[in-house]
């Protein structure tokens, strides 16, 4: 986008700064962007409050706001923010400010319009989910070693379904050679046994992170804008 470009708008639920709780990424301070809005909706959604509402914001007010916190990490979220063909050019912006850009998406929608620049964290919506026929298979053809899938699991049949999907898939092999960065396994909070859920992991040796939500470790499960 130039600077001669007609300005450009997004409904954004919020904008705050806080410690990455999920991904390879986390543990780092981050700058978040959500917006609003989204097609799916996962039994176990915990950001349901960014379904509607929001407040219109142009590209501007959105990168002063990002730019008032001290961090060059950005990623953009929601909701669902690859419903809104606006935030492939907000992406655009953040990398022309020089922002390492992270975007999470639900995997239901094109994510090849995105800037290959852009780490993408894409998820794979397990049967738990309710939205498991909503996954678009062929965005595996649009990642590459800067990517990571994350699957959302609420029980051993998440994880059997996780598990299936990565050999018949070859993503095992694909995070070997190095043309996926990380396959993220994510418990539902306080539905799943992780210690069960641990061991599931070393005995079928998957090449895949636990992880665990360390936002809601940190600050509780019922908080926002962490």
């Amino acid at each position: 986008m130039t600077s001669q470009a007609p300005a450009r708008f997004l409904r954004i639920t919020e904008i705050f700064h806080s410690v990455q709780g999920e991904s390879t990424w986390a543990g780092l301070p981050c700058t978040f962007v959500r917006l609003t809005g989204c097609p799916l909706r996962c039994t176990w959604c915990d950001t349901e409050y960014a379904f509607h509402g929001g407040s219109r914001m142009s590209f501007d007010e959105i990168l002063n706001r990002v730019g008032s916190f001290p961090t060059r990490l950005v990623e953009v979220t929601g909701g669902e923010p690859l419903a809104h063909k606006g935030a492939f050019a907000l992406t655009d912006r953040f990398l022309q400010e020089d922002y390492t850009v992270l975007v999470e998406t639900s995997g239901a929608l094109p994510v090849d319009e995105l800037d290959p620049r852009v780490h993408k964290i894409m998820d794979l919506k397990c049967p738990g989910s309710g939205e498991c026929a909503r996954n678009l298979w062929s965005n595996l053809d649009h990642l590459t070693g800067r990517d990571e899938i994350k699957f959302v699991l609420k029980d051993r049949e998440d994880y059997e379904w996780m598990r299936s999907a990565i050999r018949d898939r070859g993503l095992d092999t694909r995070v070997a050679d190095g043309s996926l960065r990380a396959l993220l396994a994510s418990p539902v909070w306080g539905e799943i046994d992780l210690e069960a859920m641990a061991g599931w992991i070393l005995s079928d040796g998957l090449p895949v992170r636990f992880q665990v939500q360390l936002h809601k470790l940190i600050w509780g499960a019922e908080r926002i804008g962490v």
